[in-house]
């Protein structure tokens, strides 16, 4: 990548990739602190996931009153969520409302993609490369998202399909008429779950092809009304600290017992309440349920016999129950009347596993068995989990290595923040950090928090950078993989592990020890003087 210019001073202190959430509050947090921030940003405005994942149905997992920012507690007494779970278009207008309310689109290039970012040792500082311009910086943050690459299966044929096609996670924004048409939708996890309802009750026919099953929980959303809100925003100091010394960052602890500790019916009563009150902390209702395979045999049970009561036809149920996972182990999806709708005289299953995809062609999908011809096709594939983003920009730091070559054989962070050979460099919600099984919002915050401060500290004591080192780097690779093998969860062919995307390397790659634990881990680290990280004196130009 050419340099066109080689200014004694870098163009700004920070260049921020993406402005999602973390982004956001990245630009928010590092231009409060005196930096002046640049941010790209592929997408046409703020949002992130939530711009581009605009699908039938979209909606968060975790309660919106706990998916929001906690910075400003103006900001937390003003906003006024609707429902329980948010869905997509309340979140952009909330993403929206605060980019506007903090002045935060000035120092945004929309419509940008950053395509190389090369470290030069010499200065010490970031060349950052986009499809529109190049500037310098001191540090580069990449807030890119740990779901943003979206995965389409090399199926063949599928550029010879006369109808329309679809990826859930770039939804039209003008959306997508299914009326009277036949709908085939590849893929059922999160997507597929709660857009498949919401497209059979206009579709003239969907079929529902499936590789494998997975566990979905009723969303059991609801609105939300002034005495819940009043009650929401006059405890939410307290709400908020729960939720950083929890697991997943939502204010709610296990079950104080063991499961097998409960009796039948104890066990049976506390499975149900988190059944009722839905969302992806089923899964961690009692505290060893994803430790213990008795006890997730326990919640298995629970939640098969459920899918046996709603759904009629029990070969259909059948094919609906997951056989290749303990629950949990892949996040569990949250739906509304996901398995009811298979009772609907228009859905169909399609087993992949006894019949797979062989081609598409220009009427529809072929398998081993028959063909379905369609006039849409969706694409419910899901992303290239954690790394994607990353592995799509040309990343170069020491000695011009590649991050891509660096992560050949799996990402290497240490806490999830910092990269050996790649100083001034952070990644935000990275592998190596709890991100995707918490709270995403809180998550970024808490990353931020911490590198705004690491810069600081930086600044203060007169360095000119900090970098990962090697050793703290393969003890965080080593720690990681410990508190994983010590659970259920890499029994799971999931993509937390890159299972979904051919070529990647099967390597558990979040934190999995909870949110509040690895949030004391990464306080401990700053309060030692950035333990780990080697901090670079001097002016090297």
């Amino acid at each position: 990548m050419a340099n066109t210019s080689s200014p004694a001073e870098p163009t700004v202190d920070v260049v921020v990739v993406g402005a999602g959430f973390a982004g956001l509050y990245a630009l928010y947090r590092l231009r409060a602190q005196g930096l002046s921030v640049r941010v790209y940003e592929a997408g046409s405005d703020v949002g992130g996931t939530w711009y581009w994942n605009r699908y039938p149905g979209a909606r968060c997992d975790v309660e919106s009153v706990d998916y929001s920012y906690s910075f400003s507690d103006e900001l937390q007494q003003e906003w006024d969520w609707t429902e329980k779970y948010a869905s997509q278009p309340e979140i952009l207008r909330y993403v929206r409302h605060v980019a506007d309310r903090f002045d935060l689109r000035r120092d945004i290039c929309f419509d940008t993609r950053v395509r190389a970012a090369h470290l030069d040792e010499d200065a010490m500082q970031w060349t950052v490369q986009s499809d529109r311009e190049t500037v310098t910086a001191r540090y580069c943050v990449f807030a890119t998202g740990a779901l943003s690459t979206a995965m389409t299966p090399d199926i063949p044929g599928l550029e010879e399909f006369a109808g329309e096609t679809h990826h859930t996670g770039h939804w039209p924004h003008d959306g997508v008429d299914f009326a009277g048409k036949r709908v085939g939708v590849i893929g059922t996890g999160s997507s597929g779950i709660q857009s498949i309802p919401i497209i059979a009750a206009s579709a003239d026919q969907v079929f529902v092809f499936q590789r494998s099953a997975n566990y979905s929980v009723p969303a059991g959303n609801t609105a939300i009304d002034a005495r819940t809100r009043a009650r929401v925003k006059a405890n939410y100091a307290e709400r908020r600290r729960l939720s950083r010394e929890s697991g997943g960052g939502s204010p709610y602890d296990a079950y104080p017992k063991k499961t097998l500790e409960a009796d039948p019916a104890e066990r049976r009563a506390a499975f149900e309440a988190r059944w009722q009150l839905g969302g992806v902390l089923f899964g961690k209702t009692f505290p060893d349920q994803t430790t213990d395979p008795a006890a997730n045999d326990e919640a298995k049970a629970f939640v098969e016999a459920k899918i046996r009561e709603i759904v009629a036809d029990t070969a259909v149920a059948e094919l609906l129950t997951p056989k290749d996972h303990p629950i949990g182990t892949k996040r569990i999806c949250t739906d509304t009347d996901y398995y009811r709708t298979f009772n609907r005289d228009n859905v169909t299953l399609v087993d992949l596993r006894s019949a797979p995809i062989v081609a598409i062609d220009a009427h529809g999908v072929v398998t081993t068995a028959r063909r379905y011809d369609l006039d849409v096709l969706i694409f419910a594939t899901g992303f290239d989990a954690m790394t994607g983003s990353l592995d799509r920009i040309d990343i170069r730091g020491r000695a011009a290595t590649t991050l891509r070559d660096a992560w050949k054989d799996g990402p290497r962070t240490y806490l999830g923040l910092g990269v050996d050979g790649f100083p001034n460099m952070f990644v935000v919600t990275g592998p190596g950090s709890p991100s995707v099984l918490a709270n995403m919002v809180l998550g970024a915050e808490q990353h931020v928090d911490w590198i705004a401060d690491c810069l600081a500290y930086v600044d203060e004591h007169g360095c000119t950078a900090i970098e990962a080192t090697p050793e703290a780097v393969d003890d965080w690779v080593a720690e990681c993989n410990e508190r994983a093998a010590a659970t259920l969860f890499p029994v799971a062919n999931s993509w937390y592990l890159g299972a979904n995307i051919p070529g990647k390397p099967r390597v558990f790659m979040p934190f999995i020890g909870g949110f509040g634990a690895y949030g004391n881990i990464c306080a401990e680290v700053a309060a030692a003087g950035y333990k780990g990280f080697s901090v670079m004196a001097g002016d090297p130009r």
